[in-house]
C-alpha cells in the first residue's frame, strides 16, 4: 500500500523529502483557526499566497477546487506538473497582501 500523499492542488505525490507545509483553506487571521487544512508541496502553498490575498482566500477561494479555477493558479498547475513531485524554486513575485510574522 502506498502512503504517499498526494498535493491536492496540483495532483503530483508529496514524496517524504520534498518540501511541504499545511494550508489552512480559511486563513487564520480570517476565521479558521481550527479549521480545515490540507497538505501542499511548499512551491504549490507559495503560489497559492503569491496569488491571493488573505481575504480572497476566505472570501472566495477556501477549497481546492475554487483554487485549482483560479486562471493563474491553473497555469501554475500545469506548469508544475510537469516537475519531479520534490521539485521546489523560489516563487517569482511579490506575495499580495500577506505578510510572514
Amino acid at each position: 500500500m502506498n502512503d504517499t500523499p498526494i498535493c491536492p492542488l496540483c495532483e503530483r505525490p508529496i514524496p517524504p523529502d520534498a518540501k511541504q507545509s499545511l494550508h489552512h483553506l480559511i486563513p487564520r487571521l480570517r476565521g479558521g483557526k481550527g479549521g480545515p487544512t490540507v497538505l501542499l508541496h511548499q512551491i504549490c502553498h507559495n503560489e497559492i499566497h503569491a496569488t491571493l490575498s488573505e481575504a480572497d482566500l476566505a472570501r472566495n477561494y477556501n477549497t481546492i477546487e475554487a483554487l485549482r479555477a483560479h486562471p493563474r493558479l491553473a497555469k501554475f498547475v500545469a506548469w508544475v506538473g510537469k516537475r519531479p513531485p520534490d521539485f521546489h524554486s523560489k516563487t517569482p513575485g511579490a506575495r499580495r497582501g500577506w505578510k510572514r510574522r
